[in-house]
């Protein structure tokens, strides 16, 4: 979901549609029909004016860019890789993030960088997502299946990640970015039994500086309520949000 011009919401589907909802009208007035599988991500273009371009994905990796006062596709182009999950632009780069890599490639459509964790990663793991921290110069990213978050330095992208370990996480599920904090959801041990666990880690010191318990199930999901609360909520077997206060 992608708000656009102050007027319009940009929202994508499953069914591969982009909806423009008027927030004037509370109603759909345009329909994009251009992709052909679930829409995954959508972003405009950096700055504080209106954007004249919307960049949208899907989960087969396409990428169409849009212009918004026509609502035509100007370009398009396929992202290597299997599964699509999201996109952001930072410094003139489209940053997207697939099943097996983050891809920094420009917004033509030429790959300039590839950010993986091993060569075995390809086999047994996923790619939750990323936050990139302007101020730090750092893209920190999440994987299904492993109890690190990976941070990657914005000046040499070439250097293998640094890890931050997770204490007694078995499953990370979601993260996000709260001011200068990550905060990491999944499923750890507290006191050695399973518990849905919220890691809160210090982006500066890369150190994990709360973990916080308040459901039974795993934390599949975290929102952040203009930095200063941030709600969590579980899984189906528990189907609990809980509201936490952001020091």
């Amino acid at each position: 979901m992608l708000m656009v011009e102050q007027s319009q919401v940009w929202v994508g589907s499953e069914d591969s549609v982009i909806y423009i909802i008027s927030v004037h009208s509370m109603s759909c007035n345009k329909q994009l029909t251009d992709h052909r599988a679930g829409v995954t991500g959508l972003v405009a273009q950096d700055g504080t004016q209106a954007p004249s371009t919307v960049y949208s994905c899907s989960v087969d990796g396409t990428v169409l860019a849009w212009d918004v006062s026509s609502l035509r596709v100007t370009s398009r182009f396929q992202v290597p890789g299997d599964g699509l999950s999201s996109i952001t632009l930072h410094s003139d780069r489209l940053w997207c993030c697939t099943r097996n890599s983050i891809l920094v490639m420009t917004t033509s459509g030429f790959l300039r960088q590839e950010l993986k964790i091993d060569d075995s990663f390809k086999d047994r793991n996923t790619f939750l997502g990323f936050q990139l921290m302007h101020e730090q110069e750092q893209l920190w990213a999440a994987c299904a299946g492993y109890d690190n978050i990976y941070v990657w330095s914005l000046k040499d992208l070439a250097q293998a990640p640094q890890r931050v370990h997770l204490q007694d996480c078995s499953e990370v599920k979601c993260m996000i970015r709260v001011k200068q904090q990550i905060w990491v959801g999944g499923t750890g041990l507290s006191p050695g039994r399973p518990k849905g666990k919220i890691y809160v880690i210090d982006a500066e010191r890369r150190t994990v500086e709360k973990e916080l318990v308040a459901h039974t199930d795993t934390v599949k999901t975290l929102c952040s309520a203009e930095d200063r609360y941030v709600l969590s909520g579980s899984g189906r077997d528990e189907g609990k949000i809980a509201i936490w206060k952001v020091e």
